[in-house]
């Protein structure tokens, strides 16, 4: 019985000071518990304080009117898809995201495939990757500078314009019209001299109506053209002399019209022979058939406008000029995590297709992009989120004359709450709205996360 009560004894105690034991253990398993929270703890005082309050306050203030004192339910809402100017943004996000996220998805692939079979590779990656490095602002304020209408100052439109006057003609004056009853005609139809001449005659063309700013360089002092056997000379020039003078005559003061086309005409109106003016506007015709009347006129060609440029950043064109801009900046990035995926894919696989007879297109569309099909849906999934989101590039592309017309969503939302309307209650709705619409987008990208980590 001593042993068993020792044995009992030592089972009691070992009882109970279990209890002060078992106590102790949780109270340790609690601290350690506590650590990671004051960790996290300051994370989640700024989730609160900067997101989850300002998402609910916000949503709140939507059911307000412009000041916030008044309940407006869902009026704010109706607004949304009532308003012209923010049906705009609506029609004018479908777009974006109809185009730019499959524009830069496909640009990307094809720079990214491009890459792996040129040596200067790493030097193509760095300037297609270069604009990521810049804000979107700045890169609007570039592709603002380069849209310009004007050749002289728009980079793109002055490479139009060497296309354009290398395939195409340009005149020497943009218009102008008979300076005396002596000539008839239009810029349009070119300008005839009424009286006909023969072999032996002068002409003489005075125009005027032609701005100073026009008049071709070089022009010098229009002289009177002088009768030669056996030709027809003449003049053209600007008939214009400063203080009066009179209209037909050649007078000091005048210049000549540099590079207008002069045309001779038989008289069934078919051109019979070309000139081109010098510099104090004379020209002649030579060879010219004795007895017979002719017809001298300035052609049309003359008159053909010169190329004035594209207007990339008027209403028509403001969102395809946003759009491109947008992609020159996304495309490097789609390129390195395409490039990257297209790293890791097996060149044996690769090497198999072709060994079995397949060419490069059926490599590349059959091989390739399924087995990029993953990293091609991170691309295309997070650009359709960055573009229900843009905002700041078309803010700084688009003048303030076409805004309007450029609209979005997120920057409808700014305009109406800080770009001097001042209606928050308006412009909570349009971010809430936005909001919902980028919810399922967030969604699809989770779900393809956990499917990747299963």
């Amino acid at each position: 019985m001593g042993a068993s009560a020792t044995v009992g004894g030592r089972g009691a105690g070992r009882a109970a000071g279990g209890a002060p034991g078992g106590r102790r253990g949780g109270g340790g398993r609690g601290r350690a518990a506590l650590v990671p929270l004051l960790f996290l703890a300051p994370a989640l005082i700024f989730l609160v304080v900067w997101i989850v309050y300002p998402t609910i306050w916000t949503i709140v203030r939507s059911f307000f009117d412009r000041d916030g004192g008044n309940f407006v339910a869902f009026d704010n809402y109706k607004d949304i898809f009532t308003t012209d100017t923010l049906q705009t943004a609506i029609k004018n996000n479908v777009i974006w995201v109809a185009v730019v996220p499959a524009l830069v998805t496909a640009i990307g692939l094809v720079f990214a495939v491009l890459t792996e079979r040129i040596r200067w590779s790493t030097g193509f990656k760095t300037a297609v990757f270069m604009p990521m490095a810049i804000s979107l602002f700045a890169a609007g304020v570039i592709w603002h500078i380069m849209d310009q209408k004007d050749p002289s100052q728009g980079t793109i439109n002055a490479a139009l314009k060497v296309v354009h006057d290398t395939f195409g003609e340009s005149g020497v004056l943009t218009t102008g019209q008979g300076s005396s009853p002596t000539i008839a005609g239009s810029p349009a139809t070119g300008f005839v001299l009424r009286a006909p001449v023969r072999a032996g005659d002068t002409a003489v063309l005075g125009l005027t109506a032609i701005p100073p700013a026009d008049m071709p360089a070089g022009a010098r002092q229009a002289v009177a053209p002088r009768a030669a056997d056996g030709e027809i000379t003449g003049t053209v020039w600007r008939d214009f002399k400063p203080g009066g003078g009179r209209a037909g005559v050649v007078e000091p003061g005048e210049l000549g019209l540099p590079g207008a086309t002069v045309e001779l005409r038989d008289s069934s109106g078919g051109v019979v022979q070309t000139a081109t003016s010098a510099d104090d506007g004379a020209f002649v015709f030579r060879d010219v058939g004795a007895g017979a009347t002719y017809r001298v006129a300035v052609g049309s060609q003359t008159f053909a406008a010169p190329f004035q440029g594209v207007s990339w950043l008027g209403p028509k064109l403001i969102t395809p000029a946003v759009m491109i801009a947008y992609i020159w900046v996304w495309a490097g990035f789609a390129m390195v995590i395409i490039a990257a995926g297209l790293a890791s894919i097996s060149r044996e696989v690769l090497e198999a297709a072709r060994t079995d007879g397949a060419t490069e297109w059926q490599v590349f569309r059959r091989v390739t992009v399924p087995m990029l099909a993953p990293v091609l849906s991170v691309v295309f999934i997070t650009m359709i989120i960055n573009v229900l989101k843009v905002f700041d590039i078309i803010l700084s592309v688009a003048p303030q004359s076409s805004q309007d017309d450029a609209n979005v969503i997120a920057l409808a939302m700014w305009r109406t709450s800080f770009g001097g309307v001042n209606d928050f209650g308006l412009g909570s709705a349009i971010a809430v709205f936005l909001f919902i619409l980028v919810i399922p987008v967030l969604a699809l990208n989770i779900r393809r996360f956990k499917r990747e980590e299963a």
